[in-house]
């Protein structure tokens, strides 16, 4: 999922700036999950916001609302009347959020509650950890199920670097060595033979070398483009 934190108070503060009306938007999705911007949290934002303007001397009207994903068109007509009627809309979804709520309502200003960290999962009670980079082009099947670009603090894919200690990486003692994962899963599976296949070099272009990145089925779309 998406792991996102909320941004500080104070900086909410400042992107909302002179607005008057503002209207903050939770997402129903990965960042519920991570109580960064769910319903919850968009409800705290929300009476945050007007107890501390009210404070302040700037009161602002403010009001919060939560649809299923921000990402998604038909999710975000459900709150059209309410985004039409405010000087600002501060997302708490992800980055992709945000640009879909600007995208949509493209006569609306837009500003960002939440920084948007990276994919991961949950490892305990209250902490996520990063397992994906969304490169493009997936290598899991060759390294046992373990991301070295994402869990190596170098990204290495030729093994590692050499400066690990006791299966941790030198940048952080409490990192495990991303390769010494990988080692440690294929051995235990009786897959070491695996790393011993020459791969040739990872096609980058699949990542951000590119520019922005779109997936097209055909199979699945209602008109398709003329050839």
């Amino acid at each position: 999922m998406i792991v996102a934190e909320q941004k500080s108070l104070e900086e909410i503060k400042k992107l909302v700036g002179n607005a008057k009306k503002v209207l903050v938007a939770g997402c129903g999705t990965c960042v519920t999950v991570c109580f960064a911007g769910g319903s919850r949290e968009a409800a705290i934002v929300s009476a945050e916001l007007r107890m501390s303007t009210k404070l302040a001397g700037d009161p602002k009207e403010v009001a919060d609302v939560t649809v299923q994903r921000q990402c998604e068109w038909e999710y975000l007509d459900e709150i059209a009347e309410q985004v039409q009627g405010v000087d600002v809309v501060l997302s708490l979804g992800c980055g992709v959020g945000v640009q879909a709520i600007a995208e949509h309502f493209p006569n609306v200003w837009v500003v960002p509650g939440l920084n948007t960290k990276f994919m991961g999962l949950p490892t305990e009670q209250g902490v996520w950890a990063e397992r994906c980079a969304a490169c493009g082009d997936c290598i899991l099947g060759l390294t046992g199920g373990i991301c070295p670009i994402a869990r190596c603090s170098k990204s290495l894919l030729n093994g590692p670097c050499g400066g690990s200690l006791d299966g941790h990486c030198e940048i952080n003692a409490e990192v495990p060595c991303g390769w010494q994962l990988i080692y440690d899963r294929l051995k235990s599976m009786g897959k070491l033979e695996v790393l011993m296949e020459i791969q040739a070099p990872k096609n980058w272009r699949t990542s951000r070398d590119g520019g922005p990145r779109k997936i097209v089925r055909e199979d699945l779309r209602l008109v398709s483009e003329e050839k």
